[in-house]
C-alpha cells in the first residue's frame, strides 16, 4: 500500500522538478539531464517513472492545468456574486509575476502549438477550461441581472481568454510596461465595457 503512494509522491517530485527546469531552461532547450539535476536523480531514474521526456511533459502539463484552473474555479465557486467571481477570475488568471514557472510552462506550450498533435491537444484543453470559467460567470451574471453585456456571452468570454494570455504572454516574458496589477485593472476595465460590472 505504501509503494504506489511512495510512486505518486515521486512523480509529483518530479512535475515540480520539470517546472523549475523549464523556468530556467526553457521548454526547447529542457532535457531529461536538465530535469534529473532538479530533481536530485539520474536520468534512469526518472525514466522509471516516465518513458521519455515528451511523456514527462504531458503530465507536467495536465498537472499544471490542473493546479492553475481547479485552484481558479475553486475560489470563484466559493464566491456568490457573479461581479465578484468575476474580479477574482480576472485576478487569478495572470501570472504572480515574470518568475511565475507554472504559467511559463503553459504559455511556452501554447508557442508550440501546430508543432505536433499532442502540442495541439494540450492547448485546446487548457483554453477549453478558462473559456468555461469566464462564460459560466457571465451567464449567470446575466441570468441574475447582474451583468447586460452588449455582446454574446460566448463572445466575451474569448475576448476575456484572449485579453487573460496576452497580458499573461507579456508578464511572463519580462515586459516591465505591463505589470499583473495593470493588466488586473485593463482586464477589468475590458469587462465593464462588455457591460459586466466587477467594481469590487
Amino acid at each position: 500500500m505504501a509503494r504506489p503512494r511512495r510512486q505518486e509522491e515521486r512523480r509529483a517530485d518530479l512535475v515540480d522538478a520539470t517546472l523549475a527546469a523549464v523556468s530556467e531552461r526553457g521548454l526547447r532547450a529542457l532535457s531529461l539531464t536538465d530535469v534529473a539535476a532538479k530533481a536530485g536523480l539520474t536520468r534512469g531514474a526518472i525514466l522509471y517513472y516516465y518513458d521519455d521526456l515528451d511523456a514527462l511533459l504531458l503530465e507536467t502539463h495536465r498537472a499544471g492545468v490542473e493546479r492553475f484552473c481547479d485552484r481558479r474555479d475553486a475560489i470563484v465557486a466559493a464566491i456568490p456574486e457573479p461581479p465578484r467571481q468575476l474580479a477574482a477570475a480576472i485576478r487569478e488568471g495572470l501570472p504572480s509575476g515574470p518568475d511565475d514557472a507554472l504559467m511559463r510552462l503553459l504559455y511556452e506550450f501554447d508557442v508550440l502549438a501546430g508543432t505536433s498533435s499532442l502540442h495541439d491537444q494540450l492547448v485546446e484543453q487548457l483554453y477549453r477550461r478558462q473559456l468555461a470559467t469566464y462564460a459560466d460567470i457571465l451567464g449567470r451574471g446575466v441570468a441574475s441581472g447582474a451583468f447586460a453585456p452588449v455582446m454574446a456571452v460566448d463572445v466575451a468570454a474569448m475576448n476575456l481568454v484572449a485579453l487573460e494570455d496576452a497580458y499573461g504572454l507579456h508578464i511572463v516574458g519580462g515586459n516591465s510596461l505591463i505589470t499583473v496589477a495593470s493588466a488586473e485593472a485593463a482586464m477589468r476595465e475590458a469587462a465593464r465595457a462588455f457591460g459586466a460590472s466587477v467594481d469590487c
